[in-house]
């Protein structure tokens, strides 16, 4: 069974509710049908009645037992629009804004009915920006209790892949924050253990990557990630997390052997935590494209409820892989 197999039947022993705001693309129209037909989760669709089942009649796809909530006919959106403006109003949010918000941003009326408890989770991005995804997200959810730091993740499943936890990992951040401090990179590197242990039901073995392995190079971006890597052993003494090691170094056992020999990291690690999002973001990309690997994300860490993104070159594929993960996120909630 596929990594993706695995969590769709998690997702489906304890069913949870996802918002897909995106319904004027046919890839979540799509997805949206094989999630119903595969009992993955129970949807709500925001939008128009009428345009979403034409769409989906035209796609020949099958949307019953979805359920399709319009901002225009919602018979709770007034309270959704108190409860916005209850949340923001200490930042300049009026009622009249509220109102306004609502009707026109289905993706910040989609995570205010996850604040107001009448789903679990959302996904969207897929003809949005990640900052469209996120701002609602961080605004109205909020980061969880004891969460330092929001951050994004990919799960990579690569195909016929000796390394990792049998091909499996985790990226960081690939998604999110720019250029992360020492202190960040620690956080995330936390957040992702919990991530990968939550998702992947493996050990979490951590490598913090630069271009340099052990003292090879010297360098200011170098030293970022040597001094992550302290605080990170010292904040969160119980993670099996060694750096600062090159890619190769790792995830290859006999490269390991040379280059960090005694790290209990090196050449075993399936989390891997990259400097930047320059690193994070090319590298995925480039694993999914050249190692033919099933990319899900980017996923959001640190939210008080499940909301994630997806990349805007996405297919419908992809969109159902992340509403598993995402309801699977949810069951831990």
């Amino acid at each position: 069974m596929s990594y993706i197999d695995t969590i769709k039947e998690k997702a489906k022993a304890d069913k949870k509710t996802i918002i897909l705001p995106e319904t004027n693309d046919k890839r979540t129209l799509i997805a949206a049908a094989h999630i119903l037909h595969e009992g993955i989760a129970d949807l709500i669709m925001i939008g128009n009645e009428e345009k979403i089942m034409d769409g989906a009649r035209w796609l020949e796809v099958d949307l019953e037992g979805a359920t399709i909530v319009d901002p225009e006919t919602c018979p709770k959106f007034q309270e959704y629009a108190g409860l916005l403006y209850d949340l923001r109003k200490s930042k300049g949010m009026t009622p009249e804004k509220a109102v306004e918000t609502l009707k026109k941003d289905p993706l910040t009326f989609g995570v205010i009915m996850v604040k107001a408890n009448d789903a679990d989770g959302m996904v969207a991005g897929a003809c949005h920006a990640t900052a469209d995804t996120l701002r609602p997200a961080l605004q109205i959810l909020k980061t969880a209790p004891g969460v330092k730091l929001v951050s994004g993740f990919f799960i990579l499943d690569v195909p016929d892949c000796q390394y990792g936890e049998n091909g499996t990992f985790l990226f960081a951040d690939c998604g999110l924050n720019q250029d992360p401090t020492a202190e960040e990179l620690a956080a995330i590197a936390e957040t992702s253990a919990k991530s990968f242990m939550s998702l992947v039901g493996a050990k979490p073995i951590i490598a913090m990557l630069s271009h340099s392995t052990k003292g090879s190079a010297k360098h200011a971006l170098v030293d970022k990630v040597v001094e992550a890597t302290r605080i990170a052993k010292e904040q969160y003494p119980n993670l099996c997390l060694d750096g600062e090691l090159q890619a190769d170094a790792a995830i290859v056992p006999h490269v390991a052997k040379s280059k960090a020999p005694g790290s209990e990291v090196a050449g075993k690690a399936n989390v891997l935590v990259f400097p930047n999002l320059d690193c994070g973001n090319i590298s995925y990309k480039l694993v999914q494209r050249l190692g033919k690997a099933e990319a899900y994300g980017p996923m959001l860490q640190g939210i008080a409820k499940p909301v994630n993104d997806l990349s805007r070159g996405c297919s419908w594929e992809d969109i159902v892989g992340v509403v598993a993960l995402t309801a699977v996120q949810a069951q831990l909630v």
